[in-house]
């Protein structure tokens, strides 16, 4: 069968596959960690930070047209994740939870977003661009004192346990510190590719294993999508010969390494420990699908933002495209709408080919 009439039928099959079984009962709470991809508003807490997406064009299409600090259109992948999972909205932004004592208890028992646009796995991405993100161990901080909090509440560590081995412990990352290697922005030149890749991948693991120490034991993990592709790496790189103005080669080398790399070290990790579910997202594969075959998705731009352009971001005095469904990038980075929908309609029903071991339906049927 030619692969464009498979891929036409993609979408709808996707559907089907999420809808026709019957719907996993939604985990008890949903913890969210990463960079802008599953950022809900953390960034417009943190005064200094330079990375927001708080002024319009964003949010165009949430309702009342309003920026709520997503990177997004409208929704985000975070959100339509949730909303799949069967839960009516995203947790909201630890920093706004915190702000609040007289509800901080009840609502973290449901869950919390960590994410913040910017930031990376190693502590020093994004602190140079954007003067102040929280890195991915500064979130699991964050999430450390919620595991204290409900303790306190539970009365026990057991009872602790218990609650947090049936959440869901979604975290999304990495496309920031391969940026910033290429772009040479906080990294030694010195520091050789193979370098780079042990530190990224190393300090990864660490961060996964400080997370199951602190009670998480169900992972849907989103690998790197081809930055290479976007906007902003097709702007920026352009000027390189061998480029020629289509996607960045040695950023999707990177992204395609990130995703073996992760592979290998979820593997190896589930060895060493027999309580541990998660299922990898090939968001690389996913995303070129969407690019290769774009008309099947209902896409007819797969390479320009639809606010702004490469090189500057989206805001009040960008122009945006009124076909916002039609467009995969809603910004010179970030995917519209419509592109984190079908992400999260593959992340529920795709085979494991594109998500692995399991989809995120199986995996929330998974008992330990």
């Amino acid at each position: 069968m030619a692969k464009s009439y498979v891929s036409s039928f993609l979408v709808v099959l996707l559907s089907l596959a999420v809808s026709a079984e019957a719907a996993p009962s939604p985990p008890p709470a949903v913890y969210i960690f990463g960079d802008s991809t599953l950022d809900v508003g953390t960034n417009d807490l943190i005064p200094e930070c330079q990375a927001r997406a708080d002024v319009p064009f964003n949010g165009v299409d949430f309702p009342y047209s309003e920026p709520t600090g997503r990177f997004s259109n409208g929704l985000n992948t975070a959100d339509e994740i949730v909303m799949l999972l069967g839960l009516r909205r995203s947790p909201q932004p630890f920093l706004r939870l915190v702000r609040n004592p007289s509800t901080f208890k009840k609502n973290i028992l449901k869950g919390a977003n960590f994410a913040s646009g910017g930031s990376g796995i190693l502590n020093t991405t994004g602190q140079y661009n954007y003067k102040k993100v929280i890195s991915l161990e500064e979130q699991i901080r964050q999430f450390s004192s919620v595991r204290s909090n409900i303790t306190n509440m539970t009365g026990s560590d057991a009872r602790t346990d218990a609650i947090l081995s049936k959440a869901l412990f979604l975290i999304s990352i990495g496309s920031n510190d391969i940026f910033e290697y290429l772009l040479n922005l906080t990294l030694p030149p010195s520091m050789t590719v193979p370098e780079f890749n042990a530190a990224l991948v190393s300090t990864y693991e660490n961060h996964l294993k400080a997370l199951y120490q602190l009670g998480a034991r169900t992972f849907g993990i989103l690998a790197v999508p081809p930055i290479g592709c976007t906007p902003f790496a097709r702007a920026v790189f352009s000027t390189q010969v061998y480029h020629n103005d289509s996607c960045f080669e040695p950023a999707q080398q990177f992204a395609q390494a990130f995703y073996t790399e992760a592979v290998v070290l979820l593997q190896k990790f589930s060895s060493q420990v027999d309580d541990l579910r998660y299922s990898l997202a090939n968001t690389y594969l996913m995303t070129t699908t969407m690019m290769e075959d774009m008309l099947a998705f209902g896409f007819k731009d797969t390479s320009s933002a639809c606010c702004g352009n490469g090189t500057y971001p989206c805001n009040q005095t960008a122009s945006f495209c009124s076909n916002r469904d039609e467009y995969l990038f809603w910004d010179r980075f970030h995917p519209t709408q419509r592109a984190s929908e079908l992400a999260a309609l593959t992340l529920f029903g795709a085979s494991e080919g594109l998500v692995s071991p399991m989809n995120f339906s199986h995996l929330l049927r998974v008992q330990i």
